[in-house]
């Protein structure tokens, strides 16, 4: 590691506070350009909050406000993340949208989504009539009046991206600390110390604020304001692979300025997710479901996808936004507090995650941090490629290397998990990696076991003996 610890203190030329996909790309791009680099999660694990919640969509950018710094950094994020996730294996799949337009006033605004697309440079987009809009899509509800074509839209994999940033940034020489939920910050001449509730200290030279939903909390303690996060809570519903082959694209509301709406959309994973609702909330731990949230997704699901109502429903999640009173990406830059801030980051920011990551460099070199090339190598003999488990389903899978022989294959691997067709090598690899999973979230984010058809019910005494976890925990 080229963070150096003593004891319960810990430096570094840089501390990033927040272990979600936009604070391990950070972690990841600055470990690459040679600087020291400690990353801060508050969680046992990364991606574990806001990261793992969301409708795991890379978005063109091509609805963003034009001019804005989130447009910029989508469109930006969009190209890094399709050109980087095939190198490590992150599962993505491009299947394109369609923006149902369901009344005369939607279709009206058609034309000047068209024209945003244009102004945010996404010039792939067509506006189509209501004829060929179904026949896109045969298995839309009644009422289908146009649309609007997005080729370029993807599906990716939510759960992979950051944990590949973090090895990544890990091989090349950051150190993560988990379960450190920085409660106070000194600011000092040279250095700032970050201390969490244990007593344990990071010393660092900068610091970046990509707390998620705490970043306003994180941007008081540097004395600065400007913002607050009011979360914004995004239920979804997830619904059985065997729905899959009613929609070939993702199927997109027409915008309001309030929310992108409510979008049908398939997964890497095999699954049609419907969501995400949109509610301004206080609490910024409430992540459960609401009766009248998910009451509100199945009667837009019944006219946008009649067919789907039919199908199981496999589970139910939400999460956190990190909505502040702008409608902007709240980016800044302070020198005498050698400081970065990441805030307001909303709903695109697993596409932006990459671009963040080189704005948070290019600000943390205007203020005298010194590295390489952010497309270098650190010095020293360059790491081995790091390569993810693909989960998605239009890649190939180990389960597929399975002959069924028996109980066990020729490899001598054998299937845990039915549903999710999930190898117990998969699973014994998954908990001795680097940032290994060490409860049943983190093992369900790297392989998929448990987030099936029977949520755990077929395999979760069998994933215990295999991992020694107590099944009472």
């Amino acid at each position: 590691d080229r963070a150096d610890r003593h004891g319960d203190v810990v430096h570094a030329d840089v501390a990033g506070v927040g272990g979600g996909v936009v604070g391990c790309a950070v972690a990841r791009v600055l470990a690459l350009a040679g600087a020291s680099v400690v990353l801060l999660e508050r969680n046992g694990d990364v991606g574990a909050g806001t990261s793992k919640a969301n409708t795991a969509i890379l978005h063109t950018g091509f609805d963003a406000v034009p001019g804005s710094v989130e447009s910029r950094l989508v469109a930006r994020g969009y190209e890094l993340l399709r050109r980087y996730a095939p190198t490590v294996g992150v599962s993505i799949e491009e299947t394109g949208a369609v923006l149902v337009a369901w009344d005369d006033q939607q279709a009206a605004s058609l034309d000047s989504l068209h024209s945003k697309a244009l102004a945010n440079g996404y010039i792939h987009t067509e506006v189509i009539d209501a004829a060929t809009t179904r026949g896109l899509e045969p298995h839309l509800g009644p009422g289908v009046v146009g649309g609007m074509i997005v080729p370029g839209e993807h599906l990716i994999d939510p759960w992979s991206t950051p944990l590949a940033f973090a090895r990544e940034a890990i091989a090349d020489g950051a150190r993560v600390e988990l379960d450190f939920a920085v409660d106070s910050v000194s600011i000092e001449r040279d250095v700032t110390t970050l201390r969490d509730r244990r007593g344990r200290r990071v010393v660092a030279r900068f610091v970046v604020n990509a707390a998620g939903l705490e970043g306003d909390t994180m941007h008081r303690r540097f004395g600065f304001a400007g913002f607050s996060i009011r979360p914004r809570r995004g239920e979804l519903i997830v619904f059985d692979k065997l729905a899959r082959p009613l929609l070939g694209h993702t199927i997109l509301p027409v915008p309001t300025a309030q929310t992108k709406g409510v979008l049908v959309a398939p997964t890497v994973f095999g699954n049609v997710i419907v969501g995400p609702t949109a509610d301004d909330i206080e609490e910024r731990t409430a992540t459960g479901s609401t009766r009248a949230g998910l009451d509100d997704l199945l009667t837009k699901a019944r006219r946008i996808l009649p067919d789907l109502l039919a199908h199981e429903v496999t589970a139910v999640y939400a999460g956190l936004r990190a909505a502040t009173e702008h409608s902007d990406y709240q980016l800044s830059a302070h020198p005498d507090a050698r400081y970065v801030c990441l805030g307001g980051i909303r709903s695109t920011g697993l596409t932006a995650s990459m671009a963040l990551a080189e704005e948070a460099l290019a600000m943390l070199r205007t203020m005298g941090l010194e590295t390489a090339s952010p497309d270098s190598a650190p010095s020293g003999p360059r790491r081995a490629p790091i390569r993810m488990t693909p989960l998605g389903e239009a890649g190939h899978r180990p389960y597929e290397d399975w002959q069924g022989e028996g109980q066990r294959g020729a490899s001598g691997d054998r299937i845990v998990c039915h549903c999710e067709r999930v190898t117990e090598r998969e699973i014994t690899d998954a908990c001795t990696a680097v940032l290994p999973a060490n409860d049943v979230d983190g093992l369900r984010r790297r392989t998929r076991a448990l987030a099936g058809r029977c949520q755990g019910f077929y395999c979760f005494a069998e994933i215990c003996a295999l991992t020694g976890w107590d099944p009472s925990r």
